[in-house]
């Protein structure tokens, strides 16, 4: 049973405009651009968020905390206290609203980075459920949700009034015991969507208008364990968490096909879940699923360069 409804506008404490700038202000000495930065203690990360300039976005599985990291330095501060729910897959916008999918809660929400306020929330569904990932295009947001077969579509305007939708996925879609969509991001051409299937390691291209779902020739490449997904031209940079690497792989314009040109590594991985680009550098936060002491645990974000 869903719960799809209006958007709800929430006006939280923010924090004053300005504050990122002082809060990411490098420390005497430090080296440009590390290959890791340290995350509070028990962070839990999952999502990663990157805009123009060298700032990366970060949110709490534990509690909905967003962090802001200043990639020449690896200083960060939280710039949005979470409310206990979970903060997974993000996207910024141009308008520097950060669109954050709530996992567990069925939920997801907007985020101004400037003052950390809670600009709008949106109920999608009730359990089971976990929205995972978001892609904004065509002036929309897209959410996968791994335990149901579908995308949720928000209008993605200035004064985001729009309503929630839910697409419904067909097609050569089937939905399997498991976690089953999860990363999400567009073809090349920008005309369709790119979903994996982490049960099967199988990627589809999704028609927006329809939900119809066609899998991807990947030249029988699998993405087992395919988390978050990143096009960067006509390369495809996907996460394979468990696996602790990242498929490279070359995809025609479309997005109908595809194939394995490269696979990244890091001594530093510890299971990555998403990846976010600034210049010529990939950065993925370490989920560490699996850890015994989450709480207590150290974290983490990985740099490495293609």
């Amino acid at each position: 049973m869903t719960k799809l409804g209006r958007l709800t506008q929430t006006l939280t404490p923010g924090l004053a405009a300005g504050l990122l700038v002082a809060a990411l202000a490098a420390p005497a000495g430090a080296q440009p651009f590390p290959d890791q930065i340290a995350l509070p203690d028990g962070f839990r990360p999952e999502g990663i968020a990157t805009g123009r300039g060298p700032t990366a976005y970060v949110g709490s599985l534990a509690d909905g905390d967003i962090r802001a990291l200043n990639l020449r330095t690896g200083t960060g501060r939280t710039i949005s206290e979470g409310d206990g729910t979970q903060a997974v897959g993000m996207k910024l916008d141009h308008r520097g609203r950060l669109w954050v999918a709530g996992g567990m809660d069925g939920d997801a929400k907007v985020v101004d980075t400037r003052s950390g306020e809670v600009l709008a929330t949106y109920d999608f569904a009730e359990t089971p459920t976990f929205v995972n990932d978001v892609v904004l295009n065509d002036g929309a947001a897209w959410f996968t949700d791994s335990q149901r077969a579908v995308l949720y579509r928000v209008p993605a305007g200035k004064n985001l009034a729009g309503e929630p939708t839910e697409v419904p996925l067909g097609g050569e879609w089937q939905q399997l015991p498991g976690f089953n969509a999860n990363g999400i991001t567009t073809t090349p051409d920008r005309a369709a969507l790119l979903v994996v299937q982490s049960v099967t390691g199988f990627l589809f291209r999704v028609d927006p208008a329809t939900g119809d779902a066609t899998r991807v020739d990947l030249g029988g490449y699998l993405l087992t364990n395919g988390d978050g997904l990143l096009v960067d031209g006509r390369t495809l940079y996907a996460v394979q968490n468990q696996l602790n690497k990242v498929a490279v792989l070359r995809l025609d314009k479309a997005g109908t096909t595809g194939r394995l040109v490269d696979t990244l590594t890091s001594a530093s991985f510890d299971v990555p879940t998403t990846v976010a680009k600034f210049g010529k550098a990939l950065y993925l936060p370490n989920a560490r699923f699996g850890n015994p002491t989450p709480a207590t645990a150290t974290y983490s974000v990985t740099r490495v360069v293609p």
